[in-house]
């Protein structure tokens, strides 16, 4: 390959990293394949599996497997990893869904509000909402008393809160993390 061709090829890689449509290993959306794909959605089942128990159900040998899950979460494919706790094994009866509507939709005003939104450990799930409001908050606490004091004491002192409409959940019908893969290019059969 003549020089000026590499030099071209490097410049288009470089120019698809920063638009993002590549990381800087070659990733990209379209290029992970089956194996990645079934990587994903085994962990995603169950995030425990030893590396020799993920290759045997992806169907390759432990190292290129290895290579791969590293590759994943390098790329950022992967954001971590938890444990799944039960909300009312640890006494937190309540999930409140909040809706709270800024004063005032300005830059530094709402980065104010996400900021002190994001310090607080009762609240599992922000995110900023179009339509009516400006925030959709998923909350928890241990009881109706709690949420109430909570919700007095901490929401609504919140930086340039006007307004707040909560629901609470009756029952959880699905409440898996677990993303869907089946779009993708080269999913797995």
């Amino acid at each position: 390959m003549s020089p000026a061709r590499i030099c071209l090829c490097v410049l288009c890689r470089i120019s698809a990293i920063l638009r993002k449509d590549l990381s800087p290993q070659g990733h990209s959306l379209n290029t992970l394949d089956k194996f990645d794909l079934a990587i994903l959605g085994e962990l995603q089942k169950e995030a425990r599996l030893t590396n020799a128990e993920l290759a045997q159900r992806v169907g390759l040998s432990a190292a290129p497997c290895w290579r791969r899950v590293r590759a994943l979460e390098e790329e950022g494919f992967i954001k971590g990893y938890r444990a799944e706790i039960d909300r009312r094994k640890i006494g937190l009866g309540v999930l409140a869904f909040v809706r709270l509507d800024a004063d005032r939709n300005t830059g530094g005003l709402t980065q104010t509000m996400e900021e002190a939104i994001r310090k607080i450990p009762e609240v599992v799930s922000c995110h900023y909402i179009s339509g009516t409001g400006t925030f959709e908050l998923q909350v928890v606490a241990r009881d109706l008393d709690s949420f109430s004091q909570f919700a007095r004491d901490v929401l609504l002192h919140l930086p340039n809160v006007k307004d707040m409409h909560t629901s609470f959940s009756l029952g959880e019908v699905k409440a898996s993390g677990a993303l869907p893969l089946s779009h993708l290019p080269g999913k797995p059969s």
